[in-house]
């Protein structure tokens, strides 16, 4: 039962941890080109908990955004083929610092290829736009991730202390 428990813990922070640094988002010179913060998040969570807990947290957060009107259906297509493209890149070629740094950008670049498909725009201004976002994904991705490392090897630690109290 403390496995499940801490799970389902562990998903709920998670799915708040990405909806709430989603609201956030750093403004760019040119329109369109903000930056949303919980891109970089959303890769350290999934190089340091895993796909399985990145993908259900990361849906949640978008069925949260459908439910209070924060995302649209097609916020939310960009967001889950980011979401898989970073997944698919970690599973694939593991967790070091260079994948982390680079898994988030190219999540970007294939989701605003699935994007220009959808909307029938062309494929560079999409990109361009995003590639500011690119930028601070990879800068802030590594230091965000050994950051939740931290974190989560402290989790027994203070699971431990609270069982004893």
């Amino acid at each position: 039962m403390q496995n499940r428990v801490g799970w389902i813990t562990e998903i709920g922070l998670l799915t708040a941890f990405i909806t709430i640094t989603g609201t956030f988002k750093l403004p760019g010179l040119i329109p369109g080109t903000e930056f949303q913060l919980s891109a970089p998040l959303a890769v350290a969570i999934c190089a340091v908990f895993g796909f399985g807990k990145y993908i259900m947290a990361g849906t949640l957060s978008s069925l949260i955004g459908l439910i209070l009107g924060t995302q649209s259906l097609l916020n939310v297509f960009i967001a889950m083929v980011f979401r898989v493209v970073v997944g698919l890149i970690l599973i694939t070629l593991g967790r070091s610092w260079p994948v982390v740094v680079a898994a988030g950008p190219v999540g970007s670049i294939i989701a605003r290829l699935a994007l220009s498909g959808i909307v029938g725009k062309a494929v560079v201004p999409l990109v361009v736009a995003a590639a500011p976002g690119m930028v601070y994904t990879a800068l802030l991705a590594w230091p965000l991730t050994t950051l939740l490392k931290r974190v989560n090897e402290q989790k027994g630690r203070v699971i431990r202390y609270v069982v004893q109290r």
